[in-house]
């Protein structure tokens, strides 16, 4: 016999008189009782007792062979104010129905008049173990069976029944309940993000923390235990004071009655509620998705037959199936892990470099690798500019940044590494314009940011301004000034130099001056135009802010930004650069002077006739020199690119820049910088001067006499570059889910410089893609006079003075091909 309806009475308004359970029940839950785990202990005991009493009945005693069993939040004995009692009535069979029909009654009608909602069901141990397996929710509950009273032997042999089916199972059931956790996120969202959110149904909510319970009691794996059950209890403890205050059974805390729930609880306010609430959304949103990664590994590993399974085993035997992703870091089973050669000890920048990895790589960066390394050396203050780098990467990477945050944030590191990151952590916005918390609207604006780095000349310092605009709010008043601060001490604290320090800090306080001032203010007139112009102060901040703004309004809502308002602030733009237009900066690089070892280097190919080169460590440190120095707000204070430096000097001839880039990339050496220029030292013709700045993508720096043979057979063309590199980017895209990166940029730079014509490409730095640059340029039959190459985190800003064969500027229209050609070479 079973028995699924749901009987729901109108709720009692008052105790009946005579005491009994529902004073002592009145009394626990408005009494200076107990409060939280206790509490709700308490009253799961109390009920119990109730339960048990109606289930002997003194004047109609239980039938014989039955047991009052609770299952679900009531068998975890997790009774909340106004939580339903989820009962199972359990007979062996033996009873007639009707004597079975007024047990159910005896119990039922007392709990329905007390105005409790109810789900109940009356089964054999046989009826309950084919129902868990027809409804997965059934067999969930069954999970946290608890004896209330009868026959305890019917409530032992369903609960052992119902675990072994569980696990036996498992591989099957899981699936489906990673779906239905799936729909539950798609319908009720992120609860660490909702104004309104629904305790137990958002994702980071009570029904994950069961999934949890539930993927344990499979045995296939764990959850991350760290602050979990803190987390679970603080939601419990906030659906109690929301049950109390609204005297309703339910789950979502809305905004009316936040300041009385954060009043029940002994908080400040109802903003202190939503953080303490996203919080603890956010740990067990964490140890969900990383449980959830860790079953799809297991039952991908099972789902192989076994005979191939011992193939792999005997293949990967000692080794496993690792592919390399940077510098120790590899790509193993779906996952960044940390290579075995790694030394977090050694390496204070290793975690970064595993997170930008796998960010670009568009992986999941493994728990046990970031608490590894975040337990090893700690990074210096201010950061090298390996850091430096590794952080921009990781920003730049779009979308894939997000989890790879999420998973810094859970384990602590992001405040570690950037301390006034705590103070908007969970940090609710409570604008109905906004759609994320604080801190998350920081990552998204860095992830919008990144899709519009190719319009900018410095897009380190657009991301790492996106991903600090808001940084003020933890603090009081304005927060575009109290961002300024911070963000000045920020960016000298990641070791960028006065001048970029100034620009980013600048970025913050005015990352509203464009949008306010287009929509606010009269752009016919002269004086808003200057306003803005003096904010400001250069073009190429002006660039910036441009596309910051956008970043912002995109990553706030979809209501904040429109085509009506992205084209104000266009036009207030245009305004202002026209207002802040003047004579183009001269060229830096027309009146740099050779080094001593560069001239000697020089001298030696003329006097040789071949390629001569050097290899050697640089310190970190000084300035660099500008990609164009006409846009560059700061170039003069670029901080020196990361790697060592390579000289090479050869005599000129077509194919020089292709053969050179394309033999560094055969050894898997990434260009950071690079400088190229043409001198006659010994006027015996002209010879380019090639100097690098680079660094191996993992493991050792090549033999500088390896790459010599290499430049010299790429040269003759016994050696195979683009072959090579084609075959290498075939097997890497075939391992690689690399994030998708916006599409190359390829511009004439009009204005740059008197002798020469500038093709700017912007693009995301790749294996061969300064190969692919000077292919395109050496098809397209023109001489590089010099090149300016900079990598600023997974973003390429290079710069190429080219000339006609005549050594004269290129035309308009001849230069506009050029550099549709070095685009479409690069889509």
């Amino acid at each position: 016999m079973t028995e699924s309806a749901e009987h729901t009475a109108e709720p009692a308004t008052a105790a009946p008189a005579g005491g009994g359970y529902p004073a002592a029940r009145l009394r626990l839950l408005q009494d200076d009782g107990p409060t939280g785990p206790d509490r709700r202990a308490a009253l799961a005991g109390l009920t119990d007792a109730w339960l048990a009493a109606l289930l002997a009945g003194a004047s109609a005693p239980a039938a014989p062979g039955t047991a009052l069993v609770a299952v679900g939040g009531y068998g975890r004995g997790e009774l909340s104010p106004r939580s339903d009692l989820d009962l199972l009535l359990l007979h062996d069979g033996r009873a007639a129905t009707a004597d079975l029909a007024a047990l159910a009654d005896r119990l039922w009608y007392p709990v329905w008049d007390l105005g409790l909602d109810l789900d109940h069901s009356v089964r054999t141990p046989a009826e309950a173990r084919r129902a868990a397996r027809d409804d997965l929710k059934v067999q969930l509950g069954l999970l946290d069976a608890r004896h209330i009273a009868g026959d305890p032997d019917l409530t032992a042999a369903v609960r052992t029944a119902a675990y072994a089916d569980w696990r036996e199972g498992a591989p099957k059931r899981l699936p489906e309940l990673r779906e239905l956790c799936r729909d539950r996120t798609a319908r009720q969202g992120e609860l660490q993000y909702l104004l309104e959110p629904d305790l137990k149904e958002a994702h980071g909510g009570l029904r994950d923390a069961t999934a949890l319970r539930a993927i344990a009691a499979s045995w296939l794996a764990d959850a991350p235990r760290d602050g979990l059950e803190t987390a679970r209890t603080r939601l419990l403890d906030t659906r109690d004071a929301l049950h109390l205050t609204t005297g309703r059974a339910t789950d979502r805390l809305s905004l009316q009655e936040q300041d009385q729930v954060a009043g029940a609880l002994g908080l400040l306010d109802a903003d202190a509620l939503l953080r303490r609430t996203y919080e603890s959304a956010r740990t067990i949103a964490y140890a969900a998705d990383v449980t959830w990664r860790e079953v799809g590994r297991v039952l991908r590993a099972r789902s192989v037959k076994p005979a191939l399974r011992g193939l792999l085993a005997a293949r990967t035997a000692g080794r496993g199936a690792r592919s390399p992703l940077a510098d120790g870091v590899v790509e193993l089973d779906g996952e960044a892990v940390l290579a075995r050669t790694a030394r977090p000890d050694r390496d204070p920048v290793l975690l970064l470099r595993a997170a930008a990895a796998a960010a670009q790589g568009g992986v999941p960066l493994a728990t046990h690798a970031i608490r590894r390394c975040a337990a090893a050396t700690p990074l210096p203050v201010p950061w090298p500019a390996e850091a430096r780098e590794q952080l921009v990467t990781l920003l730049g990477a779009g979308a894939p940044t997000v989890p790879v945050w999420e998973a810094l944030e859970a384990e602590g590191v992001i405040a570690r590494w950037l301390p006034d990151w705590e103070r908007v952590r969970c940090r609710p916005q409570r604008n109905p314009v906004h759609t994320w918390t604080v801190d998350r609207h920081l990552v998204e604006t860095a992830v919008r940011a990144a899709a519009l780095t190719r319009r900018v000349h410095r897009p380190d310092l657009l991301l790492v301004a996106a991903l600090l605009h808001d940084i003020g709010k933890g603090w009081p008043g304005d927060h575009a000034v109290a961002g300024e601060t911070i963000a000045r001490d920020m960016a000298a604290r990641l070791g960028f130099g006065p001048g970029d320090t100034a620009v980013i800090a600048a970025l913050v306080r005015h990352h509203l001056l464009l949008v306010e001032t287009a929509t606010r203010r009269d752009l016919d007139d002269p004086d808003t135009v200057d306003a803005v112009a003096d904010a400001v102060g250069s073009p190429g901040t002006l660039e910036l802010l441009h596309a910051l703004t956008e970043a912002d309004a995109l990553a706030t809502g979809p209501a904040a930004w429109s085509t009506w308002r992205a084209g104000l602030v266009a036009t207030l733009v245009q305004r202002v650069a026209d207002r802040l237009a003047g004579e183009p900066a001269p060229d830096p690089r027309d009146t740099d002077l050779p080094t001593a070892e560069q001239e000697r280097l020089a001298c030696e190919a003329a006097r040789t006739g071949g390629p001569v080169l050097t290899l050697r460590p640089r310190p970190e440190g000084g300035p660099s020199g500008p990609v164009d120095g006409a846009a560059l707000p700061t170039g003069d204070d670029a901080r020196e690119p990361v790697g060592v430096e390579l000289l090479i000097a050869l005599p000129d001839r077509p194919g020089v820049l292709p053969a050179a880039a394309g033999v560094l990339a055969l050894h898997r050496l990434t260009v950071r910088a690079a400088d190229l220029r043409t001198l006659d030292p010994l006027d015996r013709g002209p010879v380019l001067l090639l100097s690098w700045r680079v660094a191996a993508e993992y493991g050792s720096l090549p033999e500088a006499g390896r790459l010599r043979a290499d430049l010299v057979r790429a040269l003759d063309g016994s050696l195979d570059v683009p072959g090579r590199l084609a075959e290498r980017e075939r097997a890497y895209a075939r391992r690689s889910r690399t994030a998708l990166a916006p599409p190359p940029r390829v511009t004439v730079a009009a204005g740059s410089s008197r002798t020469a014509t500038v093709i700017e490409v912007r693009a995301q730095d790749a294996h061969g893609l300064l190969h692919r640059i000077g292919r395109a340029l050496d098809a397209a039959q023109v001489r590089v006079r010099s090149a300016h190459i900079s990598t600023l985190g997974a973003n390429a800003v290079d710069a190429f003075y080219v000339t006609g064969p005549d050594g004269a500027p290129l035309p308009g229209a001849v230069a506009r091909e050029v550099a549709a050609a070095v685009e479409s070479a690069l889509q």
